[in-house]
This record gives structure tokens, sequence and C-alpha cells, in this order.
């Protein structure tokens, strides 16, 4: 069993979801390994991961839209240091994910024809955010099955 291991730094614009599938692409490409998982990690706690709709962008902002009415941002939480969007920022993350894990075959990852891996940003303004992308499995193209 082989390892790799890369940490991706990603701006991100403000309360956004972007889009990230190329980059982790790019990273179990580079780690050569033909079959196994990647497991992806996300080191932060007002920043989440999810894997959906990559086709309509309307999934997209209904989907903001409803973690936005579900948790809205305001005056009425206690932890409040880095302003009005810190606190929810946190709930939002909570309630989704900071790691997701993907099935490799054939050195690609084996999601479905309309999932994407986004990197969800419940902060208004803009961060740097590293997400751990993990690869391990095996490098042959012989599988035993």
């Amino acid at each position: 069993m082989t390892h790799y291991q890369q940490i991706l730094k990603i701006q991100t614009t403000g309360k956004s979801l972007c889009k990230i599938t190329p980059k982790i692409e790019d990273a179990v490409a580079n780690s050569g390994i033909k079959t196994g998982l990647c497991t992806l990690f996300l080191r932060h706690t007002s920043a989440s991961l999810v894997i959906q709709e990559n086709a309509d962008p309307d999934v997209l902002k209904d989907l903001a839209n409803f973690l936005a009415k579900l948790v809205p941002e305001g005056d009425r939480y206690i932890h409040d240091a880095e302003g009005p969007d810190d606190m929810p920022a946190h709930i939002r993350t909570a309630l989704t994910h900071t790691s997701e894990q993907i099935p490799i075959d054939r050195s690609r990852l084996l999601l479905g024809t309309w999932q994407g891996i986004y990197l969800w940003e419940h902060r208004q303004r803009g961060y740097i955010r590293e997400l751990v992308v993990h690869v391990s499995g095996i490098r042959s193209e012989f599988v035993p099955r």
C-alpha cells in the first residue's frame, strides 16, 4: 500500500461554493496511485466540503439559500468574536462535512456523472483555506479481485 499526501491552498471569495474537483483530480494523478481511496480533510471550522450537482448552478444557489435561512446571521449568538457571520459559519460547518472519501480506479476519482467536489466558504470575506488530500492505494495496474 502506498500513501501520498498534498496540502492545497485554496483562496475563497467569501460566502460561496468553489468547485475544486480539478485540483483534486490533479493531486490524484500526481500520486501515481491506480486503485485506492482519496481522503479529503479541510483544516477549518468555518468552511466545509460537499459533493454535489456539477451541471446546474441553481442547485448550488438553492443549497446556499436553504442553509442561510436555516442558520441566519445576526446578533442572536454568544460567540461573535469575528463578527455576525462567525458563529453561523461554525454551525453551517457542523451541519455539513470537513472531510470526504472518494474511491479511485485507474487513477481517476469514481465520482458520479453529475457529482463535483466543492469547498463551501461560510464566511462573508474570502480566506486561504488548507485542504489535505491523502491518497492511499496501489500503483500497479494489476488489482487482485
